[in-house]
């Protein structure tokens, strides 16, 4: 087997420009097994055609226990007790758990709501720019970039706008963590927002409100029932995917546009490419540097190299929207980029259900930074920029800008 040094991609280095290195592996190990930060091994699939295909491919399995022959599962780690009502969540389950939870959540994240969101989006931007426009410079993360998905969702959600800032650090710590000791480290944040949250829902099946969580509830109570760790999983789920993606669309692509002023000067002059610019960005920078993981369900042979039955494998989402046999000069940044199936969002039955909602924060994110600074530019070097480590999510820590 064709092996070399591994490397971490999951770590904040790697994740500051990790084209390069994928660009290799399409080029010479397109279906690479390496050992990742767990100390775990894992197949990397790279090439665009590959990557789209597997994320259809029903030969590979969310739940590794659909996969995993009973000798593999018996040297998985278990679950903490703790974590086992998050493990319910769409993103870990199969067909038929998935199709389920899927449709019924559906029901209440209608694209309806999300149309309904548009002015509040836009009113949230100014009112943030508003209150830092008069500085002269902000961290573009933390006060701009976080608070608008952030209090989008929490919104929805009904949680109240005096514990958003909590959610924001229990889930940054988890999708952050990393081996035995980060796992440790986090469960304390963990246990107070299952009690919270637990907390909450108890509060809304005795006085609902109109959110989210009252809607979720109200399909728990009904004849094809969510399970209270089932509703716990799904309000988790919509907290980490209705803002963590959105952050970084909007701190990778403004950073994109900054290093970028042509871009940047035509998306200023024409607010109306605004779609195509946020397809490209999502395409260009990698908001989700791989999909979740997935297991093969049996031997699968990918571009002639066969990954063995209960593997892990990460279809690379970065090294896909970058291959250059399905994108032309997929190193230049072209917000005018036509024909831009990127993989972003996934594919298949496990699309991103929040992409709707992501696309609609970026627009108007971004639009409204460009129109009302017009002098906006980097206050550091990129280099000196720190990224998020952790699983999936690529991000920056802080963007410093000025204006």
């Amino acid at each position: 087997m064709i092996t070399e040094r591994p490397v971490d991609i999951f770590s904040a280095t790697f994740k500051a420009n990790p084209f390069p290195y994928f660009a290799h592996l399409r080029a010479t190990m397109p279906v690479y097994r390496t050992v990742l930060s767990d100390k775990q091994e894992a197949w990397l699939i790279t090439r665009y055609d590959d990557v789209a295909a597997i994320l259809k491919d029903e030969r590979f399995a969310k739940n590794k226990r659909n996969a995993m022959t009973p000798v593999q599962l018996k040297k998985v780690r278990g679950v903490p007790a703790m974590f086992q009502a998050l493990d319910q969540n769409m993103l870990d389950l199969d067909a038929p758990d998935h199709t389920r939870l899927r449709g019924l959540v559906h029901k209440v994240f209608t694209p309806r709501l999300i149309e309904q969101m548009t002015e509040r989006v836009q009113t949230l931007s100014d009112q943030i720019l508003d209150g830092v426009q008069s500085q002269g410079r902000m961290n573009l993360i933390a006060d701009y970039a976080l608070p608008i998905p952030l209090t989008i969702i929490s919104e929805m959600l009904g949680i109240p706008e005096s514990h958003r800032g909590k959610f924001h650090k229990w889930i940054n710590g988890m999708i952050t963590a990393q081996g035995d000791i980060g796992m440790i480290r986090i469960m304390p944040g963990v246990l107070l927002m299952l009690r919270y949250l637990r907390g909450l829902v108890a509060e809304r099946r005795a006085e609902p409100h109109d959110d989210l969580i009252s809607a979720l509830v109200a399909v728990e109570a009904g004849s094809d029932q969510l399970s209270a760790d089932e509703v716990l999983a799904m309000i988790f789920l919509l907290i980490v995917a209705g803002h963590e993606t959105t952050v970084n669309l909007i701190g990778n692509g403004m950073l994109a546009l900054l290093q970028n002023p042509d871009q940047m000067a035509k998306l200023r002059g024409d607010p109306t490419l605004i779609k195509p610019a946020v397809e490209e960005l999502l395409r260009f920078c990698a908001p989700l540097e791989t999909a979740t993981e997935r297991y093969a369900r049996e031997d699968v042979t990918i571009s002639g190299v066969t990954i063995p039955r209960g593997e892990r494998v990460f279809a690379v989402l970065a090294s896909a929207n970058h291959d250059e046999t399905y994108f032309p000069n997929p190193e230049t940044l072209d917000i005018t980029r036509e024909n831009n199936k990127h993989l972003a969002f996934g594919q298949g039955v496990h699309y991103c259900m929040g992409a709707p909602l992501a696309r609609l924060e970026g627009q108007i994110a971004i639009n409204t930074l460009l129109r009302r600074l017009p002098d906006l530019r980097l206050a550091v070097s990129p280099e000196s920029l720190h990224w998020r480590q952790g699983i999936a999510l690529r991000g920056l820590e802080a963007l410093p800008v000025t204006f």
